[in-house]
């Protein structure tokens, strides 16, 4: 069950509303997200008290991002478990409600391995849920620890690839701290060259169907006060013509072994755009999100969204049809980039690049202890 109410505090001050969090009523404990379906004309906290309703949550995309789904997926074990649900169950609902981003399933699996090694090793059922909820706690600062990892080595990297600073970036979808519980993937690396004064100009695609790019991203360049342009996905051909994108920095949802990049539908266009016009094409994401287990890009399944996402407006206009009653449309969640165009990919233990499946199992292994800053 999910209740609704306004958030405490405006993203456009000084604390945002976190994106995620856990809260101990006196009712029971719940997870609380900030309905990222309203945004950014309204502030509104979902307040889930079980799982079905952090289910829909998710596939509605109230709650989204790769690194924040995992984090989702954790707490939503640690609540079953608290609230004396069935967790199995509970676990196999959250791990395939989107079937793309692998941080969702990864998270899930870690805090039911927590709870069931409880259990196996002698615990009451209580212990077992408060051992969840302690792992999906470990994973959240993870998270913000990684966010944090990846702005460094990524500022590190355009530095080295654009020397004259002043860069000016192209960004697609959101990727900022809605997506993670620190600052985010490719946005935290944006924000961390704003806070040097090195970022001359960020180029926010709108992302078609649902202008996660628009409602999200801009939204959080707005309050960080960056300098940001918003435009249609399809004039960012223009852009690079005219020589205005220094560097193209996305985030994604699976990484397969061999480095192919699945990321929110339009990622692989720019990819090709980057190619012709000799511009970086860079992936921002944690170790999380690449799956060893997925020998290659062709073997990720792509999820299919519901037609009325393109045929109507998104957001509060949602239901107001752009297209004639009945239209079929074709709404894939993501596309698939492969290796070859990507310049680099950029995670909290370093950078790889050129992309090979070699580095990239060689930087997944990588202790975090290791400074990860040079290239593979």
């Amino acid at each position: 069950m999910a209740d609704q109410h306004s958030a405490p505090q405006s993203l456009t001050g000084t604390s945002p509303v976190p994106a995620l969090r856990w809260e101990e009523l006196p009712e029971g404990p719940v997870i609380i997200l900030l309905d990222q379906r309203r945004l950014p004309t309204d502030e509104i906290e979902l307040v889930c008290t079980d799982v079905p309703a952090l289910v829909e949550a998710v596939r509605t995309l109230a709650v989204r991002g790769a690194p924040l789904l995992g984090v989702a997926g954790a707490y939503g074990v640690a609540l079953a478990a608290a609230r004396g649900f069935d967790v199995d169950g509970a676990a196999e609902l959250l791990a395939h409600a989107r079937p793309t981003a692998v941080n969702l399933a990864y998270g899930v699996r870690r805090a039911l391995d927590a709870y069931q090694g409880a259990l196996k090793g002698g615990s009451e059922p209580e212990r077992a849920a408060a051992v969840a909820l302690a792992e999906a706690r470990a994973l959240h600062a993870e998270d913000a620890e990684a966010s944090a990892c990846m702005a460094a080595h990524g500022l590190a990297l355009l530095q080295e690839l654009l020397p004259g600073g002043g860069f000016r970036v192209l960004t697609h979808c959101n990727t900022g701290a809605l997506v993670s519980g620190g600052e985010g993937t490719a946005l935290a690396v944006v924000g961390a060259a704003h806070r040097i004064g090195e970022l001359r100009r960020l180029w926010v695609d709108e992302t078609r169907p649902l202008l996660q790019g628009a409602r999200l991203t801009a939204y959080e360049a707005a309050r960080a006060g960056m300098p940001y342009t918003l435009l249609t996905d399809n004039a960012a051909g223009s852009l690079f013509s005219a020589g205005e994108v220094d560097a193209v920095l996305i985030g994604a949802d699976r990484i397969a072994a061999d480095g192919s990049v699945a990321n929110k539908v339009g990622s692989y266009p720019l990819a090709v755009l980057a190619r012709y016009h000799h511009v970086p094409f860079i992936v921002v994401a944690p170790t999380t999100t690449v799956d060893l287990g997925t020998g290659e890009g062709g073997a990720i399944e792509v999820e299919q969204r519901p037609g009325h996402e393109v045929t109507e407006l998104p957001g509060a206009e949602a239901g107001v049809p752009v297209a004639p009653l009945g239209t079929q449309a074709y709404n894939p969640a993501f596309d698939v980039t492969p290796p070859e165009l990507v310049t680099a990919i950029v995670t909290e233990n370093g950078v790889v690049s050129p992309v090979t499946e070699a580095g990239l199992a060689e930087l997944c292994a990588r202790s975090r202890s290791g400074n990860g800053m040079m290239s593979i």
